[in-house]
């Protein structure tokens, strides 16, 4: 008989995620060298620090702190840091999420990986994002654009 899968619920959920990820990542031929090599990541730390960065995200429950685009941009002279390595992390993100969960949550906080993906791609490489392009924005995003940039609401 098939069961559909769970969806993330809470702290279990994304512990279960984050190491069967990480698992995938340390073995991946493109990506395990960045962290096990270049990164030199101590796991005992960096596991429960992602814990509570998807936690954050997720359930705006995880008490992370700390600050991506440095960790990121820390690599950038010494590996590849470039699309193709973003998009198979995020290859391997979705995959993982998919064989283990289903659900809103599941499909949000691959949305989520997305994002992050392309932003800190985009930012430690020195992309500008097209997004955020005035020439792509409509006149309403311009006017709350304006309105930001000049501390009114």
């Amino acid at each position: 008989m098939n069961y559909p899968l769970p969806d993330l619920a809470g702290r279990t959920e994304i512990e279960r995620l984050v190491n069967a990820f990480y698992d995938r990542v340390r073995s991946d031929e493109m990506l395990g060298f960045i962290f096990d090599e270049v990164a030199a990541v101590d796991w005992s730390k960096h596991l429960p620090k992602m814990y509570d960065f998807w936690e954050t995200v997720l359930f705006r429950s995880g008490g992370y702190t700390g600050n991506p685009l440095a960790a990121h941009a820390k690599l950038v002279p010494l590996t590849g840091m470039g699309r193709p390595q973003f998009d198979r992390w995020l290859e391997l993100f979705r995959a993982t999420v998919d064989g283990l969960f289903a659900g809103e949550n599941a499909e949000h906080i691959k949305n989520c990986a997305a994002d992050m993906a392309n932003v800190i791609h985009l930012k430690i490489n020195g992309i500008p994002d097209p997004r955020t392009d005035p020439a792509n924005l409509t006149p309403e995003q311009r006017a709350r654009y304006a309105a930001y940039r000049a501390g009114t609401p």
